[in-house]
């Protein structure tokens, strides 16, 4: 059986938008060319690695993700998920990622963590996906918290009993 996925938002749920830049950092290195940066917590990186699921960059980071972001969370290289440009959207107010993630995913059970997430995505979610599903939102102005990654542990290993 394969493992779940973790489809893994970088603007909000890795770099909050809000608060304070981490304890964990001192300031940002001097090439930093996205100021942002520095609202990395490093610490991220071995809890994530330490989830029993494959993680996947599901960002508009593209690529960028994995020369940017992995090296100073101390993550290898990630699969990508690529954006199609998809004229035939989800109706409604479905986020324009669902689609996409669903297609990824192709019936493999997924986390999806991001701070856009509402009640619309996880209908269309139920309704068009066979494997489970766990969408995830954070708080932006927080970024993922202990308890977040307690949640996604927690849903995560009741999927292996």
């Amino acid at each position: 059986m394969d493992r779940p996925l973790l489809f893994l938002d970088v603007d909000g749920p890795l770099i909050p938008f809000g608060g304070t830049v981490p304890a964990t950092v001192a300031e940002p290195p001097l090439d930093d060319a996205h100021p942002l940066l520095a609202r990395l917590d490093p610490g991220h990186g071995r809890l994530l690695a330490a989830l029993p699921c494959d993680l996947v960059w599901a960002t508009t980071w593209l690529d960028d993700a994995n020369e940017v972001i992995a090296p100073r969370l101390g993550l290898p290289r990630l699969p990508v998920v690529d954006w199609p440009d998809d004229e035939d959207d989800p109706p409604g107010r479905v986020h324009w990622k669902t689609r996409g993630l669903v297609a990824w995913a192709a019936g493999r059970s997924f986390v999806w963590v991001d701070d856009e997430l509402t009640d619309h995505d996880r209908a269309w979610v139920t309704a068009h996906h066979a494997g489970r599903a766990l969408l995830h939102r954070v708080d932006p102005r927080q970024g993922l918290l202990a308890a977040d990654f307690t949640a996604i542990h927690d849903w995560l290993t009741a999927l292996e009993r």
